[in-house]
C-alpha cells in the first residue's frame, strides 16, 4: 500500500515506515504529525484517486530530527575578466518516518444532485429568455449597421483617390512631351541659322 500526499508544497510516494526528508516543519522533534492533503493511495491494486484530494484520507507521520541538507556549491566565473565567486547553500530539512496511511473517504456518490441542478438551470433560462434576447439583437443590429457604413465609406474614398490620381498623371506627363517637343524645334531651328 502506498500513497501520494503534499507535504510542505512537495508531493511524495510514501508507504509505511518509509523515512522522508521533507522542507523543516514547525514541529518538535518526536512529535506526530497528520497530512490531510492526500491525492492517491493504491491499496493491493485498487486505486482511489482524489479530486484534487481524496475526503477523509491522511497519512500520519512521526517527526524524527531537524537537519540540514548536503551543501550545494554554487561557483561563478567569467573567463579573462578576473571574476570568480563560490557560494554554498544548506537547506533546512525535517526528517519523518510514516506510520499510519489511513483511507477513510471514498468517492462521493452526487448523482441526484447532479440531476436536479441542470433542470433548474434550464427553467431559469426559459424565464429569462425573451428579454435577453432581444437586447442581444439590438445590439447585433446596431453593431452591423455602424461596421456595415465604415467599410463602405473607406471603399468608395479608396476607389476615387487612385483614380483621381491617374486622371491628374496623364495631362501632366502629355503637357511636358508637348513642351519638349516645341523646344526641340525651336533649338534646331537656332542651329540652321
Amino acid at each position: 500500500m502506498y500513497a501520494i500526499v503534499e507535504i510542505a508544497g512537495q508531493q511524495f510516494k510514501v508507504a509505511k515506515d518509509q523515512q522522508v526528508f521533507v522542507h523543516r516543519l514547525d514541529e518538535k522533534e518526536g512529535s506526530k504529525v497528520d497530512f490531510d492533503r492526500v491525492l492517491l493511495i493504491d491499496n493491493d491494486g485498487k486505486v482511489n484517486v482524489g479530486a484534487p484530494v481524496i475526503d477523509g484520507a491522511s497519512v500520519s507521520a512521526k517527526v524524527l530530527e531537524h537537519m540540514k541538507s548536503d551543501k550545494v556549491v554554487v561557483f561563478k566565473k567569467k573567463r579573462r575578466k578576473g571574476y570568480q565567486k563560490t557560494q554554498g547553500h544548506r537547506q533546512y530539512m525535517t526528517s519523518i518516518q510514516i506510520t499510519e496511511i489511513s483511507e477513510k473517504g471514498r468517492s462521493k456518490k452526487a448523482a441526484p444532485k447532479k440531476a436536479e441542478k441542470p433542470a433548474k438551470k434550464a427553467e431559469s433560462k426559459k424565464d429569462g429568455d425573451d428579454k435577453p434576447a432581444e437586447k442581444k439583437a439590438v445590439k447585433k443590429t446596431a453593431s452591423k449597421s455602424k461596421t456595415e457604413a465604415k467599410p463602405a465609406e473607406k471603399k468608395g474614398d479608396a476607389a476615387k483617390k487612385p483614380a483621381a490620381k491617374k486622371t491628374a498623371a496623364k495631362p501632366k506627363a502629355d503637357e511636358k512631351k508637348a513642351e519638349t517637343k516645341k523646344a526641340a524645334p525651336k533649338k534646331e531651328s537656332k542651329e540652321s541659322k
